[in-house]
């Protein structure tokens, strides 16, 4: 059983990718958020810096896409809000059961979002356009739903193999 687990613990890189590449880019989207915000706000208050149009609708896409994509982060790193006030006065048992549960849900809500949220994006989001750029589809607003809900599923995947690995794993120590 231990090499079965040897052997799926190759593809732990490509977990470290997907987190890499998902926080950088929320990085890159955290970054072109304030700068389009101060030069939003300079325009406002500074003549001869211009005061685009089109800056509120981008800030809020981007920060759509920041929001549900380092909610996939928090996953990887298990830092999402929990209850874990009764944890102490509860067998270990159970609360390994619980959170292999809470992981099957995350990972149901992790579907659902790619599933309906690539539905949506090229429903409705590619049937409208931003107002202030009629060139711009709204597909890119309905986007991050489904890109989250992938980096939601590979981080969920790897959160359950953990547990069942951990749980295998125990299982052959104590024989």
């Amino acid at each position: 059983m231990e090499s079965f687990f040897k052997q799926v613990d190759k593809i732990k890189p490509l977990y470290d990718i997907t987190y890499k590449v998902m926080l950088f880019i929320c990085k890159i989207f955290l970054v072109a958020d304030i700068l389009i915000t101060s030069m939003a706000v300079a325009g406002r208050y500074i003549s001869f810096i211009p005061d685009p149009a089109w800056s509120e609708e981008v800030v809020l896409t981007l920060m759509s896409y920041m929001a549900v994509l380092s909610a996939a982060l928090a996953i990887r790193r298990g830092a999402h809000i929990r209850m874990t006030a009764l944890d102490r006065y509860l067998p270990t048992p159970l609360i390994i059961f619980l959170d292999i549960l809470n992981d099957v849900m995350v990972l149901v809500l992790a579907l659902v979002m790619l599933i309906v949220g690539w539905r949506y994006a090229f429903t409705i989001g590619s049937k409208g356009t931003y107002v202030s750029m009629p060139f711009l589809s709204r597909f890119w607003m309905y986007f991050p739903i489904p890109v989250a809900g992938l980096a939601m599923l590979i981080f969920e995947l790897e959160a359950l193999y953990n547990h069942i690995k951990s749980i295998a794993l125990k299982k052959e120590v104590k024989k």
